[in-house]
């Protein structure tokens, strides 16, 4: 029993297995194909009570904690459900409205994010620009009481299905301050270019976003202008511990479905797992994600504390992803010829994980954040 979750977030996980099991793993296969997730998932989500479990409760939400956060954040990373991009939504998107929104803003657009009615996306980066998020170009100018929104974004998570788009956008080109707009993707001048194909992450509508002199009231603006870049940074510790902790979650889940495998699975003879070669290097990948899984549960005390440092938070998102990379190369390699087989999880749980040292900051910048504090 992991001392990190009380009583009820036990109950939510049983809800959000139940949930998991029934309406997302028997369709990841057809998902994958389509390259995108029906929207009638995400109103079945939020009629089940399972997305933004931290919104309060007079936004519509069931004003939840960090720990209710994790136990869906675990339970799509045991079915390798990389597809639904609620984590995005719920961890992200939501938070941004919740910490920096106005009254009127939470009251329009929180309830419907609950519901799963409208899909959130946040859009910061931009072709070229990598990580350095400050040298971004899109543009925003006043006229008015409206504010007048160009430029491009790309590799935007849920941006198929986006309703709701909290951009990053600069009044100043020279400047490096960032000011957030929240647009709705029903406005004229917003489009959506074609779903992105990765390597990975198959079923996740990743796409590129573009803002062709789109107007919005100034009344969309989230907090204040020149503030983004401050907001962005204030949220990062979350957004990156939940890298962390999927990547805990996938290498467990994954472990025991090799031990499992290698047990029925027969060569010369023998079982895969009677080989000691078999058993030294799952014992190596139980002792990992043990002492991941001690690291990550730490840290989601201390964030549920509001208490992780940015560091320690980097430290969780690099060890995690890098881990998750290395062990399950290992527990693929144990899968002889079906492990490079789709029909797997481990496969395609391999596959997906490439990404991890990327996005949320790469694995470099993970380590410049660490070395500051030194």
């Amino acid at each position: 029993m992991r001392r990190v979750f009380r009583e009820d977030h036990n109950m939510f996980r049983e809800q959000a297995r139940r949930f998991v099991e029934r309406e997302i793993t028997p369709h990841l296969h057809e998902w994958e194909k389509q390259g995108i997730v029906p929207k009638e998932v995400w109103r079945k989500a939020g009629e089940m009570g399972l997305l933004c479990s931290t919104v309060p409760e007079e936004y519509g939400g069931a004003g939840g904690d960090y720990g209710h956060s994790a136990v869906m954040i675990e339970e799509l990373a045991r079915a390798n459900a990389t597809a639904v991009g609620f984590t995005t939504h719920s961890e992200i998107v939501a938070p941004y409205l919740i910490a920096y929104g106005s009254e009127e803003q939470k009251l329009k657009w929180l309830p419907e994010m609950v519901s799963g009615n409208m899909i959130g996306v946040i859009a910061m980066s931009e072709p070229g620009i990598g990580s350095d998020l400050r040298s971004m170009r899109t543009q925003v100018r006043r006229e008015g009481d409206e504010y007048v929104v160009s430029g491009q974004k790309t590799f935007i998570t849920n941006g198929g299905n986006a309703d709701l788009v909290v951009t990053a956008t600069k009044l100043d080109p020279a400047s490096k301050d960032l000011t957030l707009i929240c647009i709705e993707t029903d406005r004229p001048g917003f489009s959506k270019g074609k779903l992105l194909d990765k390597i990975g992450l198959k079923g996740q509508d990743t796409a590129e976003l573009f803002f062709d002199e789109v107007r919005v009231p100034v009344s969309n603006r989230l907090g204040e202008e020149n503030k983004g870049f401050k907001y962005l940074t204030h949220q990062l510790a979350w957004e990156r511990l939940i890298i962390g902790l999927r990547a805990a979650q996938s290498i467990e889940t994954l472990f025991e479905e090799t031990l499992e495998y290698t047990r029925e699975r027969k060569v010369f003879g023998h079982s895969v797992f009677d080989f000691q070669n078999t058993r030294f290097k799952l014992a190596e990948v139980k002792a990992q994600a043990t002492m991941l899984r001690v690291f990550v549960d730490d840290c989601l005390e201390r964030v549920m504390r509001d208490e992780l440092p940015a560091d320690v938070a980097a430290m969780a998102k690099l060890l995690g992803s890098e881990l998750q990379g290395k062990m399950l190369d290992e527990l693929l390699q144990l899968h002889g010829g079906y492990g490079f087989m789709s029909e797997y999880k481990i496969g395609r749980a391999w596959v997906d994980a490439r990404v991890a040292r990327i996005y949320g900051g790469t694995s470099e910048i993970m380590k410049e954040i660490i070395s500051r504090n030194f």
